[in-house]
């Protein structure tokens, strides 16, 4: 079975990993400049470093359809700059999952592909997509919804080690992002942790650093450009996170469902 994935960050890892290591044939898309912080454990590194490894998953970049084929016989997920997914109508998925974490469907259809699942709010099971799966943090992370939505976004980031909003890193200015510091690095309250247009960014909480954007990146003041854990365990900024997992983990219940005919 092919399964297109819309979207390389850190969850649309863990989603690929888990079908990927379920024996399913997984492609995956990205944006020319990838954003997503916990770069160590996010696919879309391959769009900037050639390829990356998460947890003993391969990717590649791949640049046409027959590099695609080539990098997936050779035992790694292809990477494609595709923001709007164009290979969709030449690769022509079994299953399509949106994975993009835009809180909105940005073009994502039910008949894009047999079998289409939205990942987080912004999707209707039934309108745009067939099923949706839940993101938000708490008793139902994970949870496969046939009909109707995920829980809206709060816009207020999960409790890890205690913290919510103080764990984020953003940007304090527009401009080119220059990180001071590295994912794993431990960092103190107050310590500069990189520059955003020439303007220091502060960490607001002592711990580690879990993630951080790539040098170069252009953001804009209040940008999320990264994340501090208060927890300290460094294995942590090198793994697939707990959540990424539960989301995997429903999308690969979603997809044998969906095969089964259940």
């Amino acid at each position: 079975m092919k399964i297109l994935i819309k979207g390389a960050g850190d969850l649309a890892t863990g989603i690929g990993w888990r079908l990927f290591r379920a024996g399913y044939r997984v492609w995956m898309t990205d944006l020319a400049v990838p954003t997503a912080v916990r770069r160590s454990v996010s696919f879309s590194r391959a769009v900037y470093e050639g390829k990356a490894e998460v947890e003993g998953i391969r990717a590649r970049l791949a640049d046409s359809l027959n590099d695609g084929q080539k990098i997936s016989s050779e035992g790694c997920i292809p990477v494609f700059v595709d923001p709007e997914a164009v290979i969709l109508e030449d690769f022509k998925p079994d299953v399509l999952v949106d994975a993009i974490m835009a809180k909105k469907n940005l073009g994502t259809k039910i008949t894009d592909a047999p079998f289409v699942i939205g990942v987080g709010p912004g999707f209707t099971a039934g309108i745009d997509c067939h099923r949706v799966i839940e993101t938000k943090r708490g008793h139902y992370l994970g949870r496969v919804i046939d009909s109707g939505s995920a829980i809206p976004n709060t816009g207020i980031p999960g409790n890890i080690g205690g913290y919510t909003v103080e764990r984020i890193i953003r940007a304090s200015g527009d401009g080119r992002f220059m990180p001071l510091t590295a994912i794993g690095d431990r960092v103190e309250a107050g310590q500069i942790v990189a520059m955003s247009g020439n303007v220091p960014v502060k960490a607001q909480i002592s711990g580690i650093v879990r993630g951080i954007l790539q040098e170069g990146v252009l953001v804009t003041r209040g940008m999320k450009a990264g994340d501090i854990d208060a927890r300290c365990e460094r294995n942590h900024c090198f793994t697939i996170s707990d959540k990424a997992r539960a989301i995997g983990g429903g999308v690969l219940e979603a997809v044998c469902g969906w095969e089964h005919g259940i």
